[in-house]
C-alpha cells in the first residue's frame, strides 16, 4: 500500500509517503508563507523522493485540533488530489498519532478513521 499523509495541525507542515519497503518524510514551519505555497511544497517533496501522485492509493490527512488555516488548507488540499485522482481519503486526529509515528494509523481501528466526505475539521480554541 503506498501511503501519502497530509499533517498541519501542529507547529510544522509534514508530509510523510509511506509503502511497506521505504517511508519518506518531510517538514516545513507552519507558518502563513508555507501555506501560500503549500501544494508547491508537497509536489517539491513527491519529486525529490521520485514519486507521483498517481502512485498514491490512501491519502491521511490530520483533521486536528489544531489552528483554522493549517486545518481549512491541508484538508482543503488532500480533498481536491483525493478527487481529482479518484483516491481513497481518511481523516485521523492527532492523538492517534504518537512521536510522528504514522505507520500506527494503518493498524487502527477503521472506526477511528474518518472517510472522504466525513473529514471535519476540529479547531483547538
Amino acid at each position: 500500500m503506498k501511503n501519502l499523509i497530509i499533517d498541519a495541525a501542529n507547529d510544522k507542515i509534514i508530509f510523510s509517503f509511506i509503502t511497506e519497503e521505504r517511508s519518506y518524510t518531510t517538514s516545513h514551519p507552519n507558518s502563513r508563507e508555507n501555506f501560500d505555497r503549500f501544494m508547491s511544497l508537497l509536489v517539491f517533496f513527491l519529486n525529490e523522493n521520485k514519486l507521483k501522485l498517481n502512485d498514491v492509493e490512501k491519502i491521511f490527512v490530520n483533521q486536528g485540533p489544531g489552528k483554522f488555516s493549517s486545518l481549512r488548507i491541508s484538508i482543503s488540499i488532500a480533498k481536491a488530489i483525493s478527487l481529482a485522482k479518484n483516491i481513497s481519503l481518511c481523516g485521523f486526529e492527532s492523538k492517534l498519532v504518537e512521536n510522528g509515528n504514522y505507520k500506527k494509523l494503518f493498524e487502527i481501528d477503521k472506526e477511528d478513521l474518518k472517510i472522504n466526505d466525513l473529514i471535519k475539521p476540529l479547531y483547538s480554541s
